[in-house]
């Protein structure tokens, strides 16, 4: 059985460099006081940077020792989503042409999702179909565009792209809007809670607003097991039954639309795996993803999981799914 990560990430130096050239004030690089090097958002500590990020000759060593065969890359946040028009725009093609080389020279190990100037939907929509000429299987959005919900009417024009193309799309978190009002950096919160909710707000307010609706062939992959929306369905539709705000605009259930979504397999308990394929009604909504080369990534952990469930679902999620809605 063929296993496809399709969440896990790569970087390039050179979208570093630029990232510490123009990233500021938001964005920094530098060490932890625990000498850890990292990106900093905000003065705290945001993402740390690992060997893995860009050495992937490392990445198929670690891909062979987890028994992972295909890993579909992605760019994390913060993503392209800094600098002016052509500095974003630079930053999206330096790592889509990054990993289309490696692509190219690795055809049987890796495919890629897309990184776009999504500020800048011009821009965004020629880089498209650039990266998709170069072999591009989907798109990576991070969950609020630099505070911008995705629902946004200025991304309307790529959206529309994207589902004319019927692309798989990776919705990857970042910090969410509010995170210094919250307080966030605190107790290192933004990984466990932050990025969780910023994936649960975007994707309910695709739900609620309709976006689902008007865009029928896209293929949203919730990451980190669809943030908390597995253990929030029952809620979300108690509030549509009984608060007129909420179904303004949808008629039927929320949950009815987790249905619709694809999910990752990026959580850290057996329980809160076998919650996320109850609430997508099927296991032919579940990808194997494993957050490599991220510190709390878990490939092995991640794979062990999945090997654990049913064996039919067991090999749907390690990688028939993916074959699938990817076209592999």
């Amino acid at each position: 059985m063929t296993v496809i990560d399709v969440h896990t990430h790569m970087l390039s130096r050179d979208y570093l460099d630029l990232l510490a050239r123009h990233g500021g004030p938001k964005y920094e690089l530098k060490p932890t006081r625990a000498g850890q090097d990292s990106v900093f958002m905000w003065g705290a500590p945001f993402m740390t940077l690992t060997e893995g990020m860009w050495n992937y000759d490392l990445r198929i060593k670690d891909m062979d020792a987890a028994g992972v065969d295909i890993a579909i890359v992605s760019l994390t946040c913060p993503n392209a989503y800094f600098g002016n028009e052509q500095i974003s725009l630079k930053a999206a093609q330096m790592v889509n042409d990054s990993m289309a080389a490696q692509q190219r020279a690795r055809p049987d190990r890796i495919r890629w999702f897309a990184s776009l100037p999504w500020q800048y939907p011009d821009l965004a929509l020629e880089e498209l179909e650039r990266a998709r000429a170069n072999g591009a299987v989907g798109v990576m959005v991070i969950a609020n565009i630099d505070g911008q919900d995705l629902t946004d009417p200025l991304f309307a024009p790529v959206w529309t792209a994207i589902d004319a193309a019927a692309l798989p799309v990776l919705v990857h978190p970042t910090a969410p809007q509010g995170v210094r009002e919250m307080n966030m950096n605190e107790y290192a919160l933004v990984p466990p809670i932050g990025f969780t909710f910023d994936t649960t707000l975007a994707v309910s307010r695709m739900i609620l607003s309709g976006f689902l609706d008007r865009h029928l062939n896209l293929k949203i992959i919730a990451s980190h097991g669809g943030g908390t929306l597995p253990y929030l369905a029952s809620r979300l539709d108690r509030v549509h039954e009984k608060i007129p705000a909420a179904s303004d605009v949808i008629k039927d259930k929320p949950s009815s639309y987790l249905k619709r979504i694809w999910y990752d397999t990026v959580v850290y308990d057996q329980d809160v795996l076998n919650l996320c394929l109850k609430v997508a009604g099927s296991d032919d909504q579940v990808l194997y993803g494993s957050d490599y080369p991220h510190n709390i990534g878990d490939m092995a952990g991640c794979l062990a999981r999945v090997d654990a469930l049913p064996a039919a679902t067991r090999k749907k999620v390690r990688g028939e799914n993916a074959i699938r809605i990817f076209g592999l």
